[in-house]
């Protein structure tokens, strides 16, 4: 007799002859048992009926040779068709017999063939998936209390892994010379021109013109002494030093006042010469080879420049670390907003037909896509697995878990065949 742990031994790559097999074995040596006693009997019976009608008993003892002749038939017969599916009766070269062992591939295939054509057609998974109305439930599941907030601890977990799975030094790489890439292929001069046009027609770098002269309006009343020694110095050695303190001085006053009049006066000459020097260098900038060439040249001397290297680099750092700290802060507003999303969301997938048809009709269009793209390899897979199985030992495993069942259909051919022969004998002898 077989035992779990020489199956254990002798199966192959590919079949797992379990625990669970075994004890349907066990029934199935039971019910073997059974069909057998079944057998056993009607062989008795129909030797004792034999022994009645030699002697002439009865009547009825042919009756009970006829019935019990014919179960002892139907019972070989079904011990013969049953057996022949895993093995060769009492080991002779039958044609047409141990079906399962030796036709194991054919089945393989053909039910691969039976699954992609009758389950992985694209008419029944569309079918499938429009009657189970994905979208709508989809959304009532997101819209039920705590869905929403699962959905997001969830997602905050899943993007807590992936960020502790990057590598930094990776991922500034590629942010680096993405970064670069791009700035480098963008033109900058042309747009810088436009937007400066733009700004000086406005009249919006006015501000900023009011602040440098305020500014430097304060720095001259500040440094009024630093001004003017500063002068003095620059005039000829051969000047008197009082001459040259005076120089100093007067210059000194004539910048103070000049901006003060440019301070105060918003339509100062010197304010349109500011607005005529930015109109001419926008228009430079949109138009002119020359400046355009060295804009271009200065952008990517300074893309090279490591500092600036470093700047776009270190940009990965600071966002890890907000997402980071976001995703694991409950009250974080990305969490807060993810979590609103999501519920909104799913309620306005529950009740909108239109947003439903849509969530389905996309989820349908990938099933149809993934059938159509991958039915040869599901299909193989299945026929593959069953070409890898050993064939005593599929068969072994199948008829554990079928065999039961198919030890009644002895029992059923030995009683069957019994009332059969019956009924035969009865109209003989009634005719």
């Amino acid at each position: 007799m077989d035992t779990l742990e020489d199956s254990k031994a002798e199966r192959p790559l590919g079949v797992r002859y379990t625990a669970s097999d075994e004890v349907k074995r066990r029934g199935v040596r039971r019910m073997k048992a059974i069909a057998t006693g079944f057998l056993v009997a009607a062989t008795v019976v129909y030797a004792l009926a034999s022994w009645g009608v030699h002697d002439r008993v009865g009547a009825w003892a042919g009756y009970v040779q006829a019935a019990a002749e014919a179960g002892m038939v139907g019972a070989l017969a079904d011990w013969f068709a049953v057996t022949a599916l895993f093995r060769r009766p009492l080991g002779l070269p039958i044609p047409h017999t141990a079906i399962i062992p030796t036709k194991k591939d054919v089945f393989g295939r053909s039910l691969g063939q039976f699954v992609g054509e009758n389950f992985l057609s694209v008419e029944v998974v569309r079918g499938r998936l429009r009657a189970l109305g994905v979208g709508r439930r989809l959304g009532e599941w997101l819209s039920a209390p705590g869905s929403a907030e699962r959905v997001t601890r969830e997602a905050s977990a899943a993007l807590r892994g992936a960020l502790a799975v990057l590598r930094d030094d990776a991922v500034q790489a590629v942010i680096g010379e993405a970064v670069t890439r791009r700035a480098a292929a963008q033109p900058v001069a042309q747009p810088i021109g436009r937007m400066l046009d733009r700004i000086v027609s406005e009249g919006g770098h006015r501000g900023v013109v009011d602040l440098c002269v305020l500014r430097a309006n304060s720095w001259l009343v500040e440094h009024r002494d630093t001004v003017i020694q500063t002068i003095a110095e620059e005039t000829p050695g051969w000047t008197p030093k009082f001459i040259d303190r005076q120089v100093g001085v007067k210059v000194y006053r004539e910048l103070l006042r000049f901006s003060e009049e440019v301070r105060d006066d918003p339509q100062h000459a010197a304010r349109g010469a500011v607005d005529s020097f930015l109109a001419d260098f926008a228009k430079e900038l949109r138009t002119d080879p020359e400046t355009i060439a060295k804009v271009e040249r200065a952008k990517t001397d300074l893309l090279a420049r490591p500092e600036v290297q470093d700047l776009i680099a270190s940009a990965w750092s600071s966002v890890r670390g907000m997402v980071l700290e976001a995703a694991e802060d409950e009250n974080s507003q990305l969490r807060v907003r993810l979590r609103d999303g999501i519920r909104s969301f799913g309620a306005r997938l529950a009740t909108d037909p239109a947003m439903q048809a849509k969530v389905d009709g996309w989820l349908e269009d990938a099933a149809e896509y993934v059938v159509d793209t991958y039915r040869g390899e599901i299909t193989s897979l299945i026929s593959e697995t069953v070409a890898s199985w050993d064939a005593d030992e599929a068969s072994r495993k199948i008829e554990a878990n079928v065999g039961r069942d198919l030890q009644f259909i002895r029992i059923n051919g030995t009683v069957v065949g019994a009332l059969a022969g019956l009924l035969i004998h009865a109209v003989s002898a009634l005719f």
